[in-house]
């Protein structure tokens, strides 16, 4: 008997939809020869332990019907209710998107972002019923295989992780690993056979001992295991490190599962007071937790025998986030509440979901079809870094972002008028790359505009559209000109940088794009700005007042084209 009929009375909402479903595919086969009903099934198993409401796993049984039978979503409605179509009306017709450029596949992706976007049921079940396809790829042939696998990999695992659904992304990553990069995957899974096995043995050895040492400090932890990294992310992470198997501390990771954020604080003590941590190792993901609201306390320690060993500690309801991350809000609100189907609402607007909106309003700007997709990834579903204002806010930008995409996330005046940027209190040029866990600050000029140079190098369509923009009105003011380039040198300090952009600035001067840079000793800065040509007049002031800012040494100047 199937887990829903044991958790759902027959004439229920859901009883209902499973016979409907049952009887509208009892003709249909899927690719390995079972009756197709059985992938509904799973998809609405899942959808249910994830702890979606009635309306959710009745629309799971049903994401297939008005695609796949006579069955319209009038007659949804008419059986189920206008909730229960909706969501069935978000999820049809998208077994036919494909990851590919074809415009019509492309429609379908973004009317799919449309409905997921109004309501993150939609996605949730489609992540669902995208589990069940990659755990049955095998079946299908061999090009199918590869282009639903790439699909998963670039577009479904992204999503995702985004929607704090960690194990589901990673899960969904390892079953596309195989196709998506078939030559690494063999390499891989031969490579850490012995190391796996080794470090398994290794963390099963300490898991009693930590047990015991926490419990010696009235720690008593719910759940003490041991996780293996994940395939997929290992080889994201062996190159990012050059394929050097001795810098992965996380190959087997121990994990605590504690009552309340001070045990978590309590135990990293203890762990800190038995085993010596490895220095810039520790990550504290409760203070300050990750855009997509993942939380956890991960340490890497000395631990038995001299071994490097991480260990992560977090709380039960932290633990199931990360486990279903946005499905976990929606259970708790439902054990809360009961049935209030405008509580989706609130869970819609956490913090961590903004990025959600964002898109819905994003996608609105592409009349280009050829430009969507390829902008989709990189804008919302590439690799993520996660950076940091003076004020302690996350940004999320995609890897490969430089302060300029970062100032036009935080606003499009801040964007426009940079002239800077400060990274870990380190003047950095406006194409450096910026990288997980940097402090980034913005330098402004009032009044400045953005230069065309930066197209060469923004990642995000947000910034090269601000840009373009400006440089559009620009454009319908003046023709294009050669520049002034001013070359300073002055004393490295704090603040020099914002001196110079300030006498600029005094002076009515807009800099069209400003570098700096330190001399191997240190001492002096020369900091490089291009502005529009000037009148002599207005030069030789200018050059009197960059030369009276506090430990300029010399000022230089010439026309350059």
């Amino acid at each position: 008997m199937s887990v829903l009929l044991k958790n759902y009375a027959p004439d229920s909402l859901v009883g209902r939809a499973y016979k409907f479903a049952e009887e509208a595919h009892q003709e249909t086969k899927r690719a390995n020869g079972e009756p197709y009903f059985t992938h509904s099934v799973s998809v609405a198993e899942t959808v249910h332990e994830w702890g979606l409401d009635e309306e959710s796993v009745a629309a799971a049984l049903l994401h297939d019907v008005v695609e796949d039978t006579t069955h319209t979503i009038a007659e949804i409605e008419k059986h189920f209710g206008p909730e229960v179509a909706f969501l069935v009306n978000g999820l049809t017709k998208l077994t036919e998107v494909h990851y590919s450029e074809k415009q019509t596949e492309i429609e379908n992706f973004r009317r799919f972002i449309i409905s997921f976007t109004r309501d993150l049921r939609v996605v949730i079940i489609k992540l669902a019923d995208r589990l069940h396809n990659m755990q049955t790829l095998q079946f299908l042939d061999d090009e199918k295989r590869r282009r639903v696998a790439l699909e998963t990999e670039e577009i479904y695992a992204p999503l995702a992780y985004r929607l704090g659904m960690q194990k589901l992304s990673g899960e969904l990553e390892d079953l596309a690993f195989p196709y998506t990069h078939p030559d690494e995957y063999k390499w891989l899974t031969k490579t850490i056979k012995d190391s796996y096995e080794n470090r398994l043995t290794y963390a099963l050895k300490v898991k009693p001992i930590l047990t015991k040492l926490l419990v010696k400090h009235s720690i008593r932890p719910l759940i003490v295991d041991a996780r293996a990294k994940r395939r997929a992310s290992l080889y994201k992470k062996l190159v990012r490190l050059g394929m050097d198997f001795d810098k992965i501390y996380d190959l087997v990771a121990l994990r605590v599962v504690l009552n309340t954020v001070e045990e978590c604080y309590a135990a990293l003590g203890v762990v800190h007071q038995a085993w010596p941590p490895l220095p810039g190792r520790f990550k504290d993901y409760i203070a300050r937790p990750k855009p997509n609201g993942y939380r956890s306390l991960h340490t890497t320690v000395f631990c038995i025998d001299n071994r490097i060993t991480e260990i992560q500690m977090r709380t039960k309801e932290m633990h199931e986030e990360a486990e279903f991350g946005i499905s976990a809000h929606w259970a708790y609100q439902q054990a809360r509440g009961g049935k209030n189907p405008k509580k989706w609402t609130g869970v819609k607007n956490r913090r961590e979901l903004l990025w959600v909106q964002q898109l819905q309003n994003w996608q609105k700007h592409f009349g280009n079809q050829e430009d969507f997709l390829k902008s989709l990834k990189v804008d919302f579903f590439k690799d993520r870094i996660f950076v940091i204002t003076p004020h302690n806010d996350i940004i999320d930008l995609p890897a490969g972002a430089t302060p300029v995409d970062f100032a036009y996330n935080i606003h499009s005046d801040i964007g426009n008028q940079c002239s800077g940027a400060r990274v870990n209190s380190k003047i950095v040029p406006l194409d450096h790359e910026l990288q997980s866990g940097d402090i980034v600050e913005i330098i402004i000029q009032k009044g400045k505009k953005p230069s065309e140079d930066w197209l060469r190098f923004v990642k995000t369509t947000e910034a090269r559209e601000h840009i373009k923009s400006a440089l559009k009105i620009r454009s319908t003011t003046k023709k294009r000109e050669p520049l002034l380039e001013f070359k300073i040198i002055g004393l490295e300090r704090t603040g020099y940088l914002k001196d110079i952009s300030e006498a600029f600035a005094s002076m009515g001067v807009n800099i069209n794009d400003l570098t700096s840079g330190v001399g191997p000793s240190s001492t002096f800065a020369t900091i490089t700005a291009h502005s529009d040509l000037l009148t002599q007049q207005k030069i030789e002031k200018l050059l009197v007042k960059l030369k009276k800012a506090p430990g300029t040494k010399e000022v230089q100047y010439r026309i350059v084209r």
